[in-house]
């Protein structure tokens, strides 16, 4: 790995979003739903869709062979309300999966201003061991469409406190629910834990079992919650929104079912809000972040992990610091989770957001009042069920 330093403004300067793409790359916390929705195979009964949405199961048939590539971005759903998300069985095949995680990293430059910490030294990743069911079954892949094409991120299965044992909820980051200013939800949102369970190198994953691509399943997103901060300001390259890209998804198996995804998949990690940011012996200690980087020198296929002590970086005057650690990872690594003891306990304290163009190091939102906004909103509205 290199070993040249730069000063760390210049490290903010090239800072890119981690989301990869076939061609780039409350209210108030603004939840998002698809109330009502019609599900491929039932019928919409006079359920009204958001404008821009199929509405039919033809036009839902022609969106599933490529029609959500016409999208018109000047009608691209983007309030709480327009969010739809309707299954559409078997439309995230392993060669459809597989493709999307073949895609090339985001490289835009940001324009952030400052870092409050030296710039950490990279770090080289390390492949999860395998099966990854067994050893870290609440991390996966999650897919979804946009203008540009098929996506990916990761997420983690998080611990819900109104649904104690039965979460259903998924943490990632915002830029892989929602464009940010300039656009709005993404489409066919779906999450799969522990994807490729065995490690398989991409050229030999989708000619491989169900039980090794999707060992626990396929599970939509029927509401997704992100930060109003990232709405209104996120983008393509890092900037003060990056402090806040940080969103929770509600899912649901897409061949139903009466378990939920912490049962299904037997784990489930708890958010740690408010955990501490900096070096030293009052900073957050050694952290692992998780995820499936698909921008090479990786495929896409593999979970992967950094383990790292955090410092600061500052992406603009006044927001968070955001955690900041030297990893190699790529692309795709987006949302995936970075995990710490806290109190003898693995919790999730962050997500990834962005990395520098070479490559060397992430960093996630630190998840203090605003994150906790989010995940209890999403939380309250499925308590109990």
């Amino acid at each position: 790995m290199p070993s040249i330093r730069r000063t760390a403004a210049a490290a903010v300067a090239v800072a890119a979003l981690l989301v990869t793409a076939t061609a780039c790359g409350p209210e108030d916390t603004r939840a998002a739903g698809q109330d009502g929705a019609a599900e491929a195979g039932g019928k919409p009964d006079g359920i009204k869709l958001p404008n821009g949405l199929p509405k039919d199961l033809d036009s839902l048939k022609k969106w599933e062979q490529g029609g959500w590539k016409d999208w018109d971005k000047e009608t691209w759903a983007r309030k709480a309300s327009e969010f739809a998300n309707p299954v559409i069985k078997d439309l995230w095949k392993p060669s459809r999966m597989a493709k999307a995680a073949d895609t090339p990293v985001v490289t835009t430059q940001s324009t952030g201003t400052g870092a409050t910490d030296p710039e950490p030294r990279p770090v080289t990743a390390q492949q999860v061991e395998r099966p990854y069911h067994q050893h870290m079954a609440p991390i996966g892949k999650i897919f979804f469409d946009s203008p540009d094409g098929p996506m990916v991120c990761s997420g983690t299965v998080v611990a819900d406190p109104a649904n104690p044992g039965k979460s259903n909820l998924v943490w990632t980051a915002g830029h892989c629910v929602h464009s940010g200013k300039n656009g709005g939800w993404m489409r066919n949102i779906v999450f799969v834990p522990s994807y490729n369970d065995n490690g398989l190198p991409a050229n030999q994953v989708s000619a491989s079992s169900e039980r090794n691509v999707t060992p626990y399943g396929t599970w939509w997103a029927d509401w997704s919650q992100t930060s109003s901060q990232w709405i209104d300001g996120g983008g393509h390259s890092g900037n003060a929104a990056s402090a806040y890209d940080f969103a929770v998804l509600h899912v649901k198996p897409e061949n139903g079912g009466g378990k939920s995804l912490e049962e299904t998949v037997g784990a489930s990690l708890p958010v740690w809000f408010g955990a501490p940011s900096g070096s030293g012996v009052t900073g957050l200690g050694a952290t692992k972040a998780i995820g499936y980087p698909a921008a090479p020198p990786y495929d896409g296929a593999k979970m992967m992990n950094c383990l790292d002590r955090p410092v600061r970086l500052t992406m603009a005057q006044g927001t968070p610091a955001m955690h900041w650690i030297g990893c190699g990872m790529t692309g795709g690594t987006s949302g995936g989770g970075w995990l710490a003891n806290h109190n003898g306990e693995l919790s999730l304290v962050s997500n990834s957001s962005i990395g520098s163009l070479d490559h060397t190091w992430l960093a996630g939102p630190h998840l203090g009042s605003e994150a906790k906004g989010v995940f209890d909103a999403i939380s309250k509205k499925y308590a109990g069920q």
